[in-house]
């Protein structure tokens, strides 16, 4: 009985495993551009990147799965065979060169099936295609600004603004605690960007879940990575880098907008200066 048992339960659990991570949706309450409570999952992307991302993430644990089924069905027929009940006289143990070779070669195969798209992925993270929009984000203790260079001939005329977390006191209906900001990042959809990354005092990381991104903020050095909003919507980040007292107090939210309201926001701007 407790053999039976035994194999009942181990059996269970890669099949939990296999529901949880092909039909995520069966235990998610949401998804959106924000954490939710209790989420399993990612959030939904918003590039292609974080796209690309997901889908790794789920090709991996097939494998993931496959593997962890094969191994509990071998351990389960171990404990089963060489029960004292079943074999009360050990067999003597020869070497097997067929089994020895198929598991060498199969997680060799497995490895490379992996390595290929995550190589693929890592090269396209890294690529930038002749971006339209530089962005510049400086991270301070603990607060972000902002800079469009694109629009002037001068640094004097930048588009330059700071970005505050809002305090729990001074929130709105809708607006989430912690991650909402006084001034948003403001970006068009369906258009390459380039994001400059520094910092004015230690390390922070800009990251921004739904569009893929995580980069650090080094003082004294430029980083850079690129997004391409495929949709509109407003999507939320922090500081993922150990910062100080205030760490977790500094939000990053990005709002993809189209492009003829893009256009209006940067003239807005430009008047304001």
């Amino acid at each position: 009985m407790s053999v039976k048992f035994a194999s009942v339960f181990l059996l269970s659990v890669p099949c939990f495993v296999f529901v949880l991570f092909f039909f995520p949706g069966v235990f998610e309450l949401s998804l959106g551009e924000a954490a939710e409570n209790y989420q399993i999952g990612f959030q939904d992307p918003a590039t292609p990147i974080m796209q690309g991302l997901i889908d790794l993430h789920h090709d991996i644990f097939s494998f993931l799965v496959f593997v962890l089924l094969f191994v509990v069905w071998i351990l389960v027929r171990t404990v089963y065979r060489f029960h004292h009940t079943k074999s009360p006289v050990p067999a003597k143990i020869i070497h097997g060169t067929v089994i020895e070779i198929a598991w060498t070669v199969a997680p060799t195969v497995i490895l490379m099936l992996i390595a290929l798209p995550s190589f693929a992925l890592l090269y396209s993270t890294e690529e930038l295609v002749d971006p339209a929009i530089t962005l510049k984000a400086i991270g301070h203790q603990w607060y972000w600004t902002y800079e469009y260079s694109d629009y002037s001939d001068s640094d004097d005329t930048s588009i330059v603004y700071d970005s505050y977390m809002i305090p729990e006191d001074d929130l709105e209906l809708g607006q989430l605690r912690l991650l909402e900001v006084d001034n948003r990042v403001v970006l068009p959809i369906q258009t390459y960007v380039r994001v400059i990354l520094t910092s004015a005092d230690v390390l922070h990381s800009w990251a921004v879940p739904s569009l893929g991104v995580k980069c650090d903020a080094v003082p004294g050095r430029l980083n850079q990575t690129s997004l391409f909003l495929k949709r509109e919507g407003v999507f939320y980040g922090q500081c993922s880098e150990l910062c100080g007292a205030n760490h977790g107090f500094m939000p990053i939210v990005v709002e993809g907008v189209p492009l003829d309201d893009y256009s209006q926001w940067v003239s807005t701007k430009m008047e304001e200066l």
